[in-house]
């Protein structure tokens, strides 16, 4: 039986206001989220899962509200905890040490939660996933760290590497076999959705 699983990591998102969870889109953010609503319209998603990350919920929100679809919301799909107190980590600070924790996977700062840490809830709840919504089309508003860390469980090819090639937002239509994954293809690229192979125009 196929599950399909779109992967839809967030938009652009300002770091000058809220915090880690409540901070939502900025206008190139919530104008790329009305262009995943044109996207993905007519794929026949059956449900609508995020992070509780405002930005996560906010990318597909429009996308849910137009099929008449809500959110379901799971908290251990919340973004890769950096530090406490849900504190903003500035990108000149964040990009290295993403890349210190994925080749440290246990090491974390106070407060903050190690790879192995993320990875062992996020993966646990993907499967949950996959077994509750079998044979369904199920779209996840997520963040890079924890997308990245659910299909590298499936597809070593999706690691550190991968991570630093994504962009905000980004699409991942993955097909699975049961919990086999058959394949994976990107619906975005170069800050353009791609659609029959091509790039969707607008």
């Amino acid at each position: 039986m196929k599950t399909y699983i779109y992967m839809v990591r967030h938009g652009e998102s300002p770091k000058t206001e809220g915090d880690e969870r409540t901070r939502g889109l900025t206008e190139k953010g919530r104008s790329d989220a009305r262009i995943i609503t044109q996207l993905l319209k007519d794929e026949g998603i059956d449900a609508f899962i995020s992070s509780p990350y405002k930005r996560a919920v906010t990318t597909i929100e429009e996308l849910a509200q137009s099929l008449g679809k809500e959110i379901v919301v799971f908290e251990e799909l919340r973004e890769l905890v950096f530090i406490g107190d849900n504190q903003i980590m500035a990108d000149n600070e964040l990009y290295p040490l993403v890349k210190k924790m994925f080749t440290e996977p246990d090491f974390s700062l106070p407060g903050g939660e190690s790879i192995t840490i993320c990875r062992n809830r996020v993966v646990r709840t993907f499967r949950n996933i996959l077994e509750q919504y079998k044979g369904q089309k199920v779209a996840i508003g997520t963040h890079g760290a924890v997308m990245t860390l659910m299909m590298g469980y499936f597809d070593s090819q999706y690691d550190l590497d991968f991570l630093l090639t994504t962009s905000k937002p980004d699409i991942y239509k993955m097909e699975f076999q049961d919990e086999v994954l058959v394949e994976t293809k990107r619906l975005w690229k170069n800050g353009l959705p791609i659609k029959n192979g091509g790039l969707l125009d607008g």
